[in-house]
């Protein structure tokens, strides 16, 4: 299995990003944002910067982490759409298909569930447009989202049934929302759609919290080495990517800074080897 990480875990600038991955020996990244600028926001001469470091650092793309989704579902189907065809653009440049999208809030007073019919469709549109342009979709779960829980991210991977749109496990955001034994309830039902895997752990909430505690693989509730195993032996061969927000969670990213991304890379590694992992 290959590491990646999101760089903007680590720096501001992109190519401190690439310093701290590299001096951990990482070569893949997760393309958040760079400068202070998100993915969605790059213009021709970020995409250029980017491209070049890549290049001179010898780090591969392995996912744009795009925003598209974590909006509200009453917004025009378009707006997404728009976003879509732009970062879709960026990743071909940089030598990626994958795009990290989300399932969308739903309205005020609405739940998840109430929503699930027309997150299905937006979804179904984004899908459709990923397979004319030849892009990866991957569906994160993400506390507050329709596709929260993991009961209704198998619903709207089940409603779209296409090979454009995968599932990335979060082991951190299904603790969150307080799925407990997530690996061992769901591994069954959700493994046939997993196209990605991101890697952060988190306590269960204490009563009254509203949200729980990140910590880095393996020191939470999120089953990280139980995931690992069961990825191990399905023959995953894909990539892990650390995001860890061991400093801060924010709307839109996250930070750990360099001395914490190492931390979460060294907790990872040691849970690969237990499960007897090779990373490639």
């Amino acid at each position: 299995m290959k590491i990646s990480a999101f760089g903007d875990e680590a720096a501001v600038d992109f190519e401190e990003q690439l310093q701290v991955l590299t001096g951990l020996d990482i070569r893949h990244i997760d393309v958040r944002a760079a400068w202070g600028v998100n993915c969605a926001e790059f213009s021709a001469e970020h995409i250029a910067r980017v491209k070049a470091l890549c290049a001179q650092y010898s780090v591969t793309a392995a996912c744009m982490g795009s925003p598209i989704g974590k909006s509200p579902i009453a917004e025009p189907i378009a707006t997404e759409l728009e976003r879509l065809k732009r970062i879709g653009e960026t990743a071909r440049q940089l030598g990626t298909r994958n795009i990290r999208l989300f399932s969308f809030y739903p309205r005020a007073g609405e739940s998840g569930e109430d929503a699930l019919p027309e997150a299905l469709d937006r979804l179904g549109a984004l899908t459709a447009l990923a397979a004319a342009l030849d892009l990866q979709l991957l569906l994160e779960n993400e506390k507050d989202l329709v596709g929260d829980l993991p009961g209704r991210c198998l619903r709207l991977l089940q409603g779209i049934e296409s090979p454009q749109l995968r599932f990335i496990w979060d082991p951190a955001n299904f603790v969150q929302c307080g799925v407990a034994e997530q690996v061992d309830r769901w591994w069954q039902r959700l493994s046939p759609y997993i196209g990605y895997i991101h890697i952060k752990d988190a306590l269960l909430p204490a009563a009254g919290e509203a949200r729980s505690t990140v910590t880095v693989a393996g020191a939470g509730a999120g089953q990280v080495d139980a995931l690992l195993a069961q990825l191990a032996a399905a023959g995953y061969s894909g990539i892990l990517s650390l995001e860890p927000h061991l400093l801060q969670a924010r709307h839109s990213s996250g930070f750990s800074g360099a001395e914490g991304m190492a931390l979460a890379v060294g907790a990872l590694r040691r849970l690969m080897a237990a499960a007897g992992i090779e990373e490639g």
